[in-house]
């Protein structure tokens, strides 16, 4: 193949452009269309002297794609000139596109602008705000070309009815149901951003995982997880419970000290302790606790993996909880379980700027991968016998004072 722009080189090159949506864009007419013009690399005075036949044999190729009276598709513009040799001839320079129709044509694409201009004028007709996200993603418009009627009811319904305060199930707009919502959220927060006034979205729920919360839906409430450890400090009798978070917000009786663990089987097993309870299988979901003000003045223990996410996860139950401690997460307790080491599939390396000086050095050293490639020892690994002991001395210490809640603290 001889380095001269051929036809399929053009092809690729509007390809390109028609997956960008910028040529399906212009199907709205906003915009005159301007011919494109594209530069062909054409041979030189000396390849037409050596490779006669090949240049030939491509100005005939270049000429056989090219518009003809029965078919769209480009103009040539023809370069003339006069050569010592080979005498006045002509070649190829560059090809043109004088319509948009041109450019639908020769990539096939004439049936899917025609669609787009059709939903483009059935949205704008309802939804002239929408007009400028059409544009935008042109091609989101074919994508969901037949979930228009749809899609449109919904996003009709809530501009009658902003923050509508119900279940997605309740709503009855016919051929929607919650899995429709579900499979097109991602979509919907485009649409709807772009029609509700300002005072009927919550801009602080970002992302399609927050799409009731941002439209004034009712979400599934978040859970909370937890056990009373003393057998004679329990709710009725009750010592392990899963209740919705504002209950747990409002809890009637109060522990003394809370445990914060990130497996559940660990949650589960986890040792007696006097008045106090444990949190676990919360993950990142820690934010649920914001809201629990009785927590704020509670000696509260973190134990997770020692892993760049289990450090990640200190960090951010401390904007709530600053009072919250570590353990079981130190650089001892790391080395005296190095058989049981295991690989992190995805750490994380930010700063994270709540940690204490200790937790700091373990975390670096983890995310640097000082010690082992993304090394990880998950909490369930750690001997129970330690476990014990060291909850034995958090004990001592808070039988001394309820006051020294601030640090890391490592045994």
């Amino acid at each position: 193949m001889t380095p001269w722009t051929h036809d399929k080189d053009i092809r690729i090159r509007l390809v390109k452009k028609w997956n960008k949506g910028e040529i399906l864009a212009q199907c709205a007419g906003h915009c005159p269309f301007e011919p494109l013009l594209i530069l062909l690399k054409y041979p030189t005075a000396d390849e037409l002297i050596h490779q006669f036949d090949a240049a030939r044999t491509w100005i005939e190729h270049m000429a056989g794609h090219a518009a003809k009276p029965d078919k769209k598709g480009f103009d040539i513009e023809w370069y003339e000139f006069n050569h010592r040799t080979l005498g006045r001839n002509r070649i190829p320079k560059a090809v043109i596109f004088r319509t948009l129709d041109d450019i639908l044509s020769y990539l096939g694409k004439t049936r899917e602008a025609h669609q787009y201009q059709m939903l483009f004028k059935k949205i704008t007709a309802c939804c002239p705000e929408l007009e400028a996200l059409l544009i935008e993603k042109p091609l989101a418009v074919l994508h969901h070309a037949a979930v228009w009627d749809e899609l449109l009811a919904i996003v009709s319904y809530l501009k009658n009815n902003p923050c509508p305060n119900i279940y997605l199930r309740q709503l009855e707009i016919p051929g929607v149901d919650t899995k429709f919502i579900e499979n097109h959220k991602a979509w919907l927060v485009k649409l709807l951003a772009r029609v509700l006034p300002g005072d009927a979205v919550n801009q602080q729920a970002q992302g399609p995982a927050a799409f009731e919360t941002r439209f004034g839906f009712v979400s599934k409430p978040a859970r909370i997880r937890f056990r009373f450890l003393d057998p004679g400090f329990t709710l009725m009798g009750l010592s392990d419970l899963e209740i919705p978070a504002n209950e747990f917000n409002n809890l009637p009786i109060k522990p003394d000290t809370i445990f914060i663990v990130e497996n559940e089987i660990n949650g589960l097993a986890f040792p007696p302790f006097p008045r106090a309870l444990v949190i676990f299988g919360l993950g990142y979901s820690l934010a649920v606790l914001s809201n629990a003000r009785w927590m704020k003045d509670k000696p509260i223990w973190y134990w997770g993996d020692i892993d760049t996410h289990g450090f990640a996860m200190i960090n951010q139950i401390r904007h709530y909880f600053p009072q919250t401690r570590s353990f079981l997460m130190d650089e001892a307790t790391l080395f005296s379980h190095k058989a049981l080491w295991g690989r992190e599939p995805s750490p994380v390396g930010r700063d994270l700027s709540l940690l204490t000086a200790e937790e700091a050095f373990v975390y670096d050293a983890l995310r640097k991968n000082f010690h082992a490639p993304s090394l990880r020892l998950e909490q369930e690994r750690i001997s129970f016998t330690q476990v014990r002991r060291v909850l034995e001395n958090i004990q001592k210490i808070q039988d001394v004072t309820y006051q020294q809640f601030s640090g890391a603290f490592f045994l």
